[in-house]
C-alpha cells in the first residue's frame, strides 16, 4: 500500500503549489487517512485526484471560485492545476476519512484517448479542470470501487481499478461541475472572498428581510451582476438558498424540541404559517406537523 503522503509546497501568488509524491514511473499513488480536522490549505497541482472524504458534514469545499459546505461524505475529481482544499468551518467530526487518488495528466497519452470507448473518460478529464463533484446516489456506487482500490493485491490491479473507476464517474449523469472557470486564481481569491461574505450575512440574518441591494453591495456589484455571481457558484438563487437555511432552522427545532409550529414558522425567519407550510412540504415532502410525528416514530431523519 502506498506510504504516508509528504508535501512539499513552493508559494505560487496566494495559492500553494503541492508537488505530489507521484513519480515519473508511477501510475497513481493513493493514500487512506484519518484525521480530525482540516488543516491542509488550499492548493493546487499539476496531477488529477479523485478526493473521498467521509464523516465530513459541515466542512467547506473550495474549488476554484466554487465553495460549498458538504454532507457527510464528499467526492471529487479535480485537474489541470484547479486550486482545492476543504476547510474544517462547521465540521464537528473527530474521525475524518479521507481516501486521496492521484495520477498524472499523461496517464492514457493522446492515442489512447481519442479512441472511441475511451471519449467519456476524455470528456471527464477535461471537465476536471473545473472540478466535478458528486451526489450521495452516486458515492454510493463508486464506494466499493475505491475500497477494492484501496485493497488491491498489486499496484497493476490498482491500475485496473483507477480505470473502472474513471468510467463509472465518467458515465455517471449526475457529476456536476463546480468552477465557474479554469484555474480562477486570484480572481477566485476575490470571488472565494465576495460569496463567503454574502453567506455569513445569510447564515446571521436569515430570521430578518434578506435584501438583494444590500447583499450586492457588500460584494462591491450591480444587483443583478451579483444575482447571477450568486447563483453561478452556489447552484441556487439567492432566495431559494436563503429559503434553504431557514428550512435546516426549522427542521432540527421540529425533531428537537416540542416549540408550536407557528413558532418554529417565525423562528426560522418565516412570516406566515400557511406558507411555511407549502415551502416546508415541497422541499420535504412533508408537512411540518407530519414531519415531527414520523420523525419521532424514527421512521426519517432530518
Amino acid at each position: 500500500m502506498s506510504k504516508e503522503t509528504v508535501y512539499n509546497l513552493d508559494n505560487n501568488g496566494d495559492i500553494l503549489t503541492e508537488v505530489t509524491p507521484l513519480s515519473e514511473c508511477d501510475f497513481l499513488y493513493v493514500v487512506d487517512r484519518t484525521k480530525d480536522s482540516f488543516t491542509f490549505p488550499v492548493h493546487r497541482h499539476a496531477e488529477f485526484e479523485i478526493n473521498f472524504v467521509e464523516n465530513c458534514a459541515g466542512a467547506r469545499r473550495i474549488v476554484g471560485d466554487s465553495i460549498e459546505e458538504v454532507g457527510d461524505f464528499d467526492l471529487v475529481i479535480v485537474g489541470h492545476g484547479v486550486e482545492h482544499g476543504w476547510e474544517q468551518d462547521k465540521c464537528t467530526s473527530n474521525h475524518i476519512r479521507e481516501i486521496t487518488i492521484q495520477f498524472p495528466v499523461d496517464i492514457f497519452g493522446n492515442e489512447m484517448l481519442r479512441r472511441t470507448q475511451m471519449q467519456s473518460v476524455k470528456t471527464l478529464l477535461e471537465n476536471a479542470s473545473k472540478g466535478v463533484a458528486y451526489p450521495m446516489t452516486s458515492i454510493m456506487k463508486i464506494y466499493s470501487h475505491i475500497e477494492d482500490l484501496l485493497n488491491a493485491k498489486s499496484s497493476f490491479y490498482q491500475m485496473m481499478k483507477l480505470i473502472e473507476i474513471l468510467h463509472l464517474l465518467a458515465i455517471d449523469p449526475n457529476g456536476r461541475q463546480l468552477s465557474s472557470s479554469q484555474n480562477a486564481g486570484t480572481h477566485s481569491t476575490v470571488s472565494n472572498t465576495r460569496l463567503r461574505k454574502a453567506q455569513e450575512y445569510i447564515a446571521a440574518n436569515y430570521k430578518g428581510e434578506i435584501r438583494l441591494n444590500h447583499l450586492a453591495q457588500m460584494a462591491g456589484m450591480s444587483p443583478s451582476s451579483f444575482s447571477r455571481f450568486f447563483k453561478l457558484r452556489t447552484g441556487r438563487s439567492i432566495s431559494d438558498y436563503v429559503i434553504g437555511i431557514r428550512l435546516d432552522v426549522a427542521s432540527r427545532e421540529l425533531v428537537s424540541t416540542s416549540t408550536p409550529i407557528a413558532d418554529i414558522c417565525f423562528n426560522s425567519g418565516f412570516n406566515n404559517v400557511s406558507n411555511f407550510n407549502r415551502i416546508f412540504k415541497k422541499n420535504k415532502g412533508y408537512t411540518p406537523k407530519e414531519f415531527r410525528q414520523i420523525y419521532k416514530r424514527n421512521k426519517i431523519l432530518v
